[in-house]
C-alpha cells in the first residue's frame, strides 16, 4: 500500500518517466488561467481541482508522445502550441524526441546541433535548461565528441546522471589522464547497476585495457549488474564470468544452489569460490534462509570482500546481524566498499552496535556520535545509545513578508501550474529548482508557503531540506486532524502512528494514486476497502467512495488498527504488514531462529521498499509523538523483540 514518492529516474528518458507509483491531480494553477490559491491562511481543506483546457490536452499529449521519441507526433502538436505559455517546454518536447531512438538510446547522428544551442542560450540557468544539457551531454558523449562534452560539463548543474559521469570518465581517459585514478573514481560512480547505461559499458573495458581496473574488478562490477538480472549489461562490462551460471542459479533457486556449489566448490579457484559464496549467501539471505550465514561465514574465510557488489555487501552485515555474530557485523563493516558503507547511516549504527557488544563502549560511542543530530531512524537509534532523549529542535518561525515573497518566485508557481494539470515530474523539477542555494530561512518560508496552498507533500520536502533552523511542525504537518483524529480516538489507534504512516504513504496528496490501484491518504486498495467497509458495517461503501478523504481515512485506520491486532500489537509488524501485507512479516517472524531485537528484524526485512518503509513510520512516529503530547515512547521499547511465531492464517487481505 506504501507509494515511493522519491523515485527520480535517470538516462535520457528522466524528463518524460513519471513514476509509476504516482498518478496525481491537485492544487490550482497559479496562473492567468484560473484564480490562485489565497495564501494568507492554512487549511486542510483541498482548492478545486484544476479543469484542463483544450490546449493543456494538447500539451500533456505532447509530453507523452516526447516520452515516446515519436517525432513526428511531436511535430505536429508543437506546430499547435505556438501561443502556448510553456513556450520553453513545448520547444523541449519537440526537440528531444530527435535526440533519441526508440529505445531511448542517445542518437549520435542527431541533426539538432544548432537548436539544442539556442535552446541551452535562451534558458540557461532554468531548470528545463539543465534537463536539456543532460541530455544534450549523452549524445555528445555517444559521438565522441570530448571537446564539446567537455566545454558543456562544468555547465550541467544536476550532475546526477550516472551515464554522463561515465561519460565524463571516458574524456578524461582519452585525454591520458593516469588511467588508475580514473579507475578509482570510476568504482565510486558504478555503485547501483540499474543505472549502467551503454556510457557506463563502454567504460569499464576500456579503463582494463588501460590498466586503471583489474580484470577481477571489472567481472566484479559485471557481476554486480548480473546479480540483477541485467545479465547484457554485465557481460559487455566485465565480460566472461567464471561463475555466470552461478549468479543466475543463485538468483533462482538459492537453496539448491547452495547445495550443489557445496559439493562442487573445489572446482573453482579461490577468488571464484569467495564470489560464488557471497552471491549465494545474498539470495538465500534475501529469503531468510538459515544457510545465508554459512555461506557468509565461508566468502568470510576465503576473503576478496571489496569484490563482492553493494547487495551482497549489505546482505553479509545483515545475516552476521541475524546471527548476533558481532566480529564478522564489524569486519563485514569495515570491508565495505566506502561509498556503499557511507550512503546509509545504518552501517554507522551497526558499526557502533558491533564495538559495544564487543566491549569497547568508547569506539561504540563515537560511531553513535556521529548520528545523534540525524532527524532519522539510526539518529533516534543512537541518541539512547547515548542515553539522550530523542528531541525535536526549537521551532524558527519566518515571517507573512517571507512567505509571501515566495509566491513571487517563477520556479514555484510554474510548479503550481504543473501539479493542476497532473504533470507532478515536471512540477518537483521546477519547485526543487527554485529551492537551489536557499538559506534555511527561506526553505522555511517556502515550506510555509507550500503548506497555506495545500501543497503538503512539498510542505515536508522541503522543510526536510533545512539544515541548522529548522520547523518540524512543517517537516511533520497534521493536516485533516479534525477527521482523522476522532476516527483514531474510537477504535484506540495512536494518532502519531497514523500520521506517521500517512507522511510516507503519501504525503497527505488526497488523491494519490498508484499504480496497483492503491487510492487516497492512506493508499488503500479497492478489495482491502471493500473487506474493511464489510466489517465495519459502511453498508453504503462503493469504489468510488475511496477517493473521499473521510471514507479513506475511516477504511485506512481500521484496516491498520486490524493488521496491528493481528499481529500481536508490534507496531514493527503492523507497518510491515500495511506496506507489503499482513502474510509477509507473518512468514519472516516464522523464519527466526532466536527472538530477536526489533531493529536488527527491521534491518533484515527482505524488500528494499519495506524495510525502508518501516524505519521512516516509527521514526516519524516519535517526532509526531513529541508534536502532539510532548514527549514519546523510546524507539528501542517501541521496537520491542520479536519471536518466533508459526505463521497462522489470517483472513485480512
Amino acid at each position: 500500500m506504501s507509494q515511493n514518492f522519491t523515485f527520480k529516474p535517470k538516462g535520457p528518458t528522466a524528463p518524460f518517466l513519471l513514476s509509476a507509483v504516482l498518478v496525481l491531480c491537485m492544487g490550482a494553477w497559479n496562473s492567468g488561467f484560473a484564480k490562485k490559491p489565497n495564501v494568507s491562511k492554512s487549511s486542510a481543506s483541498q482548492p478545486a481541482a484544476y479543469e484542463l483546457t483544450e490546449a493543456d490536452k494538447l500539451f500533456i499529449e505532447l509530453r507523452d508522445a516526447a516520452r515516446r521519441n515519436d517525432v513526428p507526433k511531436t511535430q505536429q502538436l508543437s506546430a499547435q502550441l505556438n501561443s502556448y505559455p510553456d513556450t520553453d517546454y513545448v520547444r523541449y518536447f519537440r526537440i528531444k524526441p530527435q535526440m533519441f531512438d526508440k529505445g531511448n538510446e542517445a542518437r549520435a547522428d542527431s541533426s539538432v546541433d544548432e537548436e539544442v544551442g539556442a535552446f541551452l542560450k535562451t534558458y540557461e540557468g532554468t531548470a528545463i535548461g539543465d534537463r536539456m544539457r543532460n541530455d544534450w551531454l549523452l549524445v555528445l558523449g555517444k559521438r565522441k565528441d570530448w571537446s564539446q562534452f567537455d566545454r558543456e560539463y562544468p555547465k550541467f548543474v544536476l550532475d546526477d546522471d550516472t551515464n554522463v559521469k561515465c561519460y565524463a570518465l571516458q574524456s578524461r581517459l582519452m585525454k591520458q589522464e593516469d588511467a588508475k585514478l580514473v579507475g578509482q573514481d570510476a568504482l565510486k560512480v558504478m555503485i547501483d547497476p540499474r543505472h549502467f547505461g551503454s556510457a557506463c559499458q563502454e567504460l569499464v573495458p576500456a579503463l582494463v585495457q588501460a590498466n586503471g581496473l583489474t580484470s577481477a574488478q571489472a567481472r566484479a562490477l559485471g557481476r554486480a549488474a548480473a546479480e540483477m538480472n541485467f545479465e547484457t549489461a554485465g557481460r559487455r562490462i566485465g565480460g566472461d564470468d567464471p561463475i555466470a551460471s552461478i549468479v543466475r542459479s543463485a538468483r533462482a533457486d538459492p537453496s539448491k544452489t547452495y547445495r550443489d556449489f557445496s559439493q562442487s566448490n573445489l572446482r573453482y579457484n579461490k577468488e571464484d569460490q569467495a564470489m560464488a559464496w557471497g552471491v549465494i549467501g545474498q539470495f538465500l539471505a534475501k529469503r531468510l534462509d538459515r544457510n545465508a550465514y554459512d555461506a557468509y561465514r565461508r566468502q568470510q574465510q576465503l576473503g576478496f570482500n571489496p569484490l563482492l557488489s553493494a547487495e551482497t555487501q549489505e546482505w553479509k552485515v545483515r545475516t552476521a546481524l541475524r546471527a548476533y555474530d558481532w566480529q564478522l557485523v564489524r569486519d563485514s563493516i569495515e570491508s565495505m566498499n566506502p561509498v556503499v558503507r557511507q550512503r546509509d547511516p545504518a552501517w554507522t549504527y551497526w558499526y557502533g552496535r558491533s564495538f559495544k557488544e564487543l566491549g569497547d563502549s568508547e569506539k561504540a560511542n563515537a560511531q553513535f556520535h556521529l548520528l545523534e543530530d540525524q532527524f532519522n531512524f539510526y539518529g533516534q537509534l543512537a541518541r539512547e545509545e547515548l542515553a539522550k532523549p530523542i528531541v525535536i529542535p526549537p521551532k524558527v518561525r519566518v515571517g507573512d513578508a517571507e512567505i509571501k515573497e515566495m509566491g513571487k518566485r517563477p520556479g514555484f508557481n510554474r510548479a503550481e501550474r504543473f501539479y493542476a494539470m497532473n504533470l507532478r515530474f515536471e512540477g518537483n523539477r521546477e519547485w526543487n529548482w527554485e529551492l537551489r542555494g536557499m538559506s534555511d530561512r527561506q526553505l522555511l518560508a517556502a515550506a510555509e508557503y507550500a503548506k497555506r496552498i495545500h501543497l503538503y507533500d512539498r510542505t515536508v520536502n522541503t522543510a526536510d531540506r533545512t539544515k541548522g533552523e529548522h520547523d518540524f511542525a512543517l517537516r511533520y504537518p497534521t493536516p485533516f486532524k479534525d477527521q482523522l483524529s476522532p476516527i483514531a480516538k474510537t477504535i484506540d489507534l495512536n494518532l502519531a502512528w497514523a500520521y506517521g504512516l500517512i507522511r510516507q504513504e503519501s504525503r497527505f496528496i488526497t488523491n494519490a494514486s498508484s499504480s496497483v490501484g492503491a487510492s487516497g491518504l492512506m493508499q488503500v486498495m479497492p478489495n482491502t476497502a471493500k473487506y474493511v467497509a464489510k466489517k465495519i458495517g459502511m453498508s453504503s461503501y462503493t469504489n468510488e467512495r475511496l477517493k473521499e478523504t473521510q471514507v479513506n481515512l475511516t477504511l485506512g485506520s481500521h484496516y491498520l488498527n486490524m493488521v496491528l491486532k493481528d499481529l500481536d500489537d508490534s507496531w514493527v509488524l503492523a507497518s510491515a504488514a500495511y506496506n507489503a501485507g499482513p502474510s509477509r512479516p507473518k512468514s519472516w517472524r516464522e523464519k527466526l531462529n532466536q527472538t530477536t531485537e526489533g531493529a536488527i528484524f527491521v534491518e533484515s526485512i527482505p524488500f528494499n521498499e519495506t524495510r525502508t518503509y518501516v524505519k521512516n513510520v516509527l521514526a516519524n512516529a516519535s517526532y509526531y509523538s513529541i508534536l502532539m503530547d510532548g514527549q514519546t515512547t523510546p524507539m528501542k521499547q517501541r521496537l520491542g523483540v520479536i519471536a518466533p511465531k508459526t505463521a497462522v492464517l489470517s483472513e485480512l487481505p
